[in-house]
């Protein structure tokens, strides 16, 4: 191998790695602007699907020789009419949504764990006792729920004084387990 060429850039062309990343940069900022901040959220498997391909136009635009900077801005553009007309699809009709959105499930609920739920989900628990830790929880008493959210991120609500608003929690499969003998501990 040849290290010397390995480790060099030829000026030319690091000037046009820099220009292409100024023009991708700049189509980033105009289309997030033009079709608002939910680009690049993770509120759906969609949204991750979306940031994950405009990472790849990128790279591919700004580091290699056969994507041109136009052939890049038309594929992310392309991209975020997909997103706006999906996430649009989704508000206004609701089969739509429920079939390409994931549900989110329940992972533990007053302190105790959901087998089937945490194998549906490819989890185990230690995965979710690894959450707990990371959300200074210190013993599964102060667990009021886990819940494996639409993103695959893991949110921990904790035991408190206030009865939950169960309508917060009514688009979670099972939801229902959350009320243990329809009771909550005070």
């Amino acid at each position: 191998m040849d290290w010397s060429a390995w480790l060099t850039v030829d000026w030319q062309h690091l000037l046009g790695i820099f220009i292409t990343a100024l023009g991708v940069y700049a189509g980033l900022l105009l289309y997030t602007r033009l079709m608002g901040l939910r680009s690049f959220s993770k509120l759906s498997s969609h949204d991750f699907a979306m940031t994950v391909a405009i990472g790849s136009i990128v790279a591919s635009t700004v580091l290699s020789k056969s994507t041109s900077l136009g052939q890049g801005l038309a594929a992310m553009a392309i991209l975020f009419i997909i997103q706006g007309l999906i996430s649009w699809l989704r508000r206004k009709v609701k089969p739509f949504k429920k079939m390409i959105d994931n549900q989110a499930i329940i992972l533990m609920a007053n302190g105790d764990y959901f087998w089937d739920n945490l194998a549906e989900a490819n989890l185990t628990k230690s995965d979710v006792q690894e959450v707990l830790r990371k959300n200074g929880i210190k013993s599964k008493s102060e667990v009021f729920a886990v819940i494996m959210e639409t993103t695959g991120d893991m949110s921990v609500i904790k035991t408190s004084e206030v009865i939950p608003d169960m309508s917060l929690f009514d688009d979670i499969r099972d939801s229902e387990l959350l009320i243990q003998d329809n009771t909550f501990k005070h």
